[in-house]
């Protein structure tokens, strides 16, 4: 009995020291680079499409999000990033159809379909902007994956001035509770990698020029 209640009280200890490691990874992270509340473009971070092609709960938030921002004229532009990651379906491009479905003209939309992961979805929009002379960024992700994205894009705009700030879309009702955990647990690991050893230099981890 002894040593049951000894295990209980370790395992809550260690439970309440990861939760406070989480916070602290968590809301020390970047959140924006300049004071802006309008910008050139807003950036929409993709993820997986379903099997038929159409947008998974995460994907749809994102792009619900960026069409209400595109509605309040946080920005004229949006670039839709990311690309077949996952199956063959191009996210970007998924992305972009939902918004059009919307309302958003399709002129409006730059879809970059080449980046398969956070990384690659931040050095192509910005390669993007800098082609089209855009200088700041709005750059929409679920709220769990904003932190790590924080810490990339700080790694690279700084160098080119580029300004930008991060913004949470919503939830998907469907998850659960035991689904946001399960994604912040897994993203804080990212992040904590990240700050303990820096992005990597390997060739095959970034995009080609």
């Amino acid at each position: 009995m002894r040593l049951l209640r000894s295990l209980l009280l370790l395992t809550v200890i260690v439970a309440l020291g990861f939760l406070a490691i989480l916070v602290i990874v968590f809301q020390t992270a970047p959140t924006h680079r300049g004071s802006e509340s309008h910008f050139d473009t807003l950036i929409v971070l993709g993820n997986p499409a379903k099997n038929d092609g159409t947008p998974s709960p995460e994907l749809r938030e994102r792009i619900d999000e960026s069409v209400r921002e595109y509605r309040a004229g946080v920005a004229p532009h949006i670039i839709m990033s990311g690309g077949p990651a996952h199956n063959h379906f191009v996210e970007a491009q998924v992305m972009a159809d939902s918004a059009v479905a919307q309302g958003v003209p399709r002129d409006a939309i730059v879809v970059e379909g080449q980046a398969k992961d956070t990384i690659q979805n931040i050095w192509y929009s910005r390669r993007i902007m800098q082609d089209k002379n855009w200088n700041s960024a709005e750059v929409i992700s679920s709220p769990y994956h904003l932190p790590r994205t924080g810490l990339i894009l700080t790694h690279y705009t700084d160098a080119l001035a580029l300004d930008w700030r991060t913004r949470a879309s919503n939830w998907p009702p469907e998850y659960g509770m035991e689904d946001r955990l399960t994604r912040e647990y897994h993203e804080a690991f990212g992040l904590i990698k990240l700050r303990m050893h820096g992005f990597p230099s390997s060739a095959k981890f970034l995009p080609n020029p």
